[in-house]
């Protein structure tokens, strides 16, 4: 186990819950009762009962290489849940999530302010992230 592992509390749907994540994702694995891995980060799971719940306070950021995987993560874990603004999204077990493009940052950062501020600006009136729209952002000028 790493020094760190996420630790997740849910009310009597913890297996559920870990097979669901363990079905989205591509390299997954069940390492026993309570432990799954999800792209080579370990997670615990525990049917605790209903006195915690997941707050967006703690979210996972899911750094996404194409539009293709935006679009498939962003279906697949809002299912049941809560689509909501700039990439963030509440799953059907309450968890959130962040399915991010990795051009996104770079964008966000650049040198040029000017540029970085358009990207935000675009990427604020999004609700899943399109990198087509970022780019158009980026290149305007």
């Amino acid at each position: 186990m790493k020094k760190i592992t996420p630790f997740l509390w849910f009310d009597g749907k913890a297996e559920e819950a870990m097979k669901f994540y363990v079905s989205i994702f591509k390299n997954t694995k069940i390492l026993g009762p309570n432990r799954f891995e999800l792209e080579g980060q370990e997670f615990l799971v525990l049917n605790g009962g209903p006195q915690f719940t997941f707050t967006p306070a703690i979210s996972f950021f899911i750094n996404c290489e194409t539009q293709q995987e935006v679009d498939d993560l962003w279906e697949k874990l809002s299912e049941g849940g809560e689509k909501g603004r700039c990439g963030w999204l509440k799953d059907k077990y309450g968890l959130s999530w962040q399915v991010i493009p990795s051009v996104l940052g770079p964008m966000l950062h650049d040198k040029d302010p000017v540029k970085a501020k358009r990207v935000l600006n675009a990427m604020l009136q999004m609700n899943k992230i399109e990198i087509e729209g970022l780019k158009k952002a980026y290149d305007q000028g």
